[in-house]
């Protein structure tokens, strides 16, 4: 059954790489999500947009490229100190486009 579940995830894996924009080749989605929880971010999104803070992503807003996707989460890294290695701003965006904004 482990071997069973442990297939399933790698293939899941696999797939939800298929999906991602080029830019988020090898990507640790999970560890996005996991830094995303880690840091508050969506505290903060509440604290800028109100509701439950997911109006800041908008596919059709500022944000319409996979670069500039990765930009705004590199911006968020530098101007609250967050301390994120290079991979870990590709994580954060590479979950993020997979949750919100679809880039191919």
């Amino acid at each position: 059954m482990k071997k069973f579940l442990l297939t399933l995830a790698v293939m899941w894996l696999g797939c939800v790489q298929a999906e991602q924009h080029p830019l988020f080749k090898g990507a640790d989605v999970h560890l996005g999500e996991k830094l995303i929880a880690e840091n508050k971010c969506n505290e903060c999104h509440i604290r800028r947009v109100g509701g439950d803070g997911s109006s800041i992503y908008k596919p059709t807003g500022r944000i319409n490229t996979a670069g500039a996707l990765r930009g705004m989460v590199e911006y968020c890294n530098t101007e609250l100190n967050l301390g994120f290695f290079p991979e870990d701003t590709n994580a954060v965006a590479a979950f993020l486009n997979l949750k919100h904004y679809k880039f191919r």
